[in-house]
Order: structure tokens, then sequence, then C-alpha cells
């Protein structure tokens, strides 16, 4: 996986950026909210990436934000949402706006984003309501949540990569996912994962 990306920042609009790195253009898939942060074209940038893999693309999605990039990542771990869901979500509000809204369980502000329904917007909630109350209580404690862009929730995603990388089907590969960690736990490995989802094939 790309963790981040640094270079010139050659091109960028409301939806991509283009870096420059050692003459090697990378294409970027942003945020509204990053593209609103973004310097001058030609200055110096650097995005958090997460690199996403399937059957006929291999796309990447940059912050300038790493807490954002954390959020996108735990926002995809959710079963139904992908990048372009994730990307679309933190576009429309902030990170703190979806955040507040996921911790108070405010399903109407999830579901008003574009492309979220209610059952959507509810799966979010469940999912992710004990993680972030969970991460508040340790950034009030000054404990960094978020060391780098890297979080535990990049696990599912990382096995669901590699799952479909392997020529399994994305649904298919989703809904043994959520088998697995529904039988075994949320704090898999990547390899776990990946292992136990082969031997139940």
């Amino acid at each position: 996986m790309i963790a981040y990306i640094e270079g010139k920042l050659a091109y960028k609009d409301h939806a991509q950026a283009i870096l420059d790195v050692a003459g090697v253009g990378y294409e970027v898939r942003i945020s509204l909210t990053t593209f609103s942060k973004l310097p001058a074209e030609g200055e110096k940038a650097k995005l958090y990436t997460f690199q996403h893999i399937k059957e006929d693309a291999h796309t990447l999605y940059g912050f300038l934000d790493p807490n954002e990039k954390a959020l996108f990542m735990q926002l995809i771990s959710v079963s139904g949402i992908g990048p372009g869901t994730g990307i679309v979500m933190v576009s429309s509000m902030s990170v703190g706006e979806i955040r507040q809204a996921i911790v108070n369980e405010d399903v109407r502000a999830i579901q008003s984003i574009k492309g979220v329904g209610p059952k959507t917007a509810q799966r979010v909630i469940l999912e992710l309501r004990d993680k972030l109350r969970k991460d508040e209580l340790l950034a009030k404690a000054g404990v960094d949540t978020v060391p780098l862009a890297r979080t535990h929730n990049t696990n599912r995603s990382e096995a669901l990569s590699a799952l479909v990388t392997l020529g399994f089907a994305r649904s298919a590969a989703e809904k043994n996912l959520d088998q697995i960690q529904q039988r075994h736990g949320n704090d898999l490995s990547v390899e776990e994962l990946i292992k136990f989802a082969l031997k139940s094939n």
C-alpha cells in the first residue's frame, strides 16, 4: 500500500489532483475538503493516500489531513460503503460533523449525504459508533489515535483488496469478511482475515 505521496502539485480540480514525483505523475482522487486546502499548482504538496485495487482499476485516494484519511478508512470498512461513497461522504460534511453525527446516532444527518440510504446510515452508526466514542476518550486522554494516518480499521479494507486481487468477486469477499469478523471479532490481522477467507471457500 502507498501510505502517502509527496511532490509538486501539477494539476488540481474538485475531484482529483496530479502530483509530480521525480517526473512521474500520480493521479489521486480527492475530497472537496482536501481540494479547498491544496496549495497552488506548482507548489509542493503531500497527500496521505489509500490505494483501492479492483479487477479493472487501481485508484489512489488522497487527503491532506491524516484525520480525514482515518475517517475515510473507517467509513469504507462498513459493509456496503465503497471508496466512491466514502469520498462523497467526507466531501459532504467535515470530519468533525461526520464523527459527531455517528457518535450522537444522528441517522438523518448521515442519510442526508447523496447516495446514503437509511439502512446504510444505520449500519454506519451501528458499526462505527463505539469505535469513535473510544477514539474520543483516548484523544481526551492525550493518546494519538491516528499515527501517520494509520488505524486498526484498515485491516478489513486491505484484506478485501487482497481477496479481489486474488480473483474473488467483491460482493462475495465483503460478505465473507463480515461473517469472519462476526465469528472471530474485529481485531484480526490482515493475514488472519485472508487465511480465514481462503479456508471458507
